[in-house]
């Protein structure tokens, strides 16, 4: 038995969650997030919780009940806490500033790089050298953030290019020079 999927999720309160043949709509303060669960989960709304269960012990559905339970419940979160990603920029002349809902980004590129916010995502810039990308939805909060990164990842060499903040960059020596004779 799946030790994730057993477990029911709390729905706190503000929160509705709803099921229509296997379409799970989650409504709370920070928005509404919508999923379609497989035909295999049987997915009950009892109460105040959500409870997933799987019909049979086949490999397909005991992989598919932890999966639909953990989605089931990040959107819970999402649409209560939401969910932010930071990221750190390293570089000489590298800063990032928004204007509207685009991101401005200075990479050491001849040109700069425009990002636009997709549709559900939040960006912040509190400082030249910082980025906080949040939203209720926790696969686009990290699908962008990831896009982000992307941009100029960080080199192992000096550690230039856009980090997350939690991030450790492996660093690498320098190349070594010649020796004296």
């Amino acid at each position: 038995m799946s030790r994730i999927g057993k477990k029911p999720i709390a729905i706190p309160a503000g929160v509705t969650v709803e099921n229509n043949a296997n379409l799970i709509t989650v409504k709370g303060p920070n928005g509404t997030l919508t999923m379609q669960a497989h035909e295999l989960m049987n997915v009950k709304v009892e109460g105040a919780e959500v409870i997933v269960e799987r019909p049979n012990d086949e490999a397909q559905a005991r992989s598919l009940h932890g999966l639909t339970r953990t989605l089931i419940y990040n959107m819970v979160v999402g649409v209560t806490e939401g969910f932010k990603k930071e990221l750190d920029v390293n570089g000489v002349g590298f800063r990032v500033q928004l204007q509207g809902n685009k991101l401005v980004m200075n990479l050491g590129f001849s040109h700069q790089v425009i990002m636009e916010a997709p549709e559900g995502i939040k960006i912040e810039v509190p400082g030249p050298n910082k980025i906080i990308v949040s939203g209720a939805d926790k696969e686009k909060v990290g699908q962008f953030a990831a896009e982000i990164r992307m941009k100029r990842k960080p080199e192992p060499y000096k550690g230039k290019g856009i980090k997350y903040a939690n991030e450790h960059i492996r660093r690498k020596e320098g190349k070594a020079g010649k020796g004296s004779k």
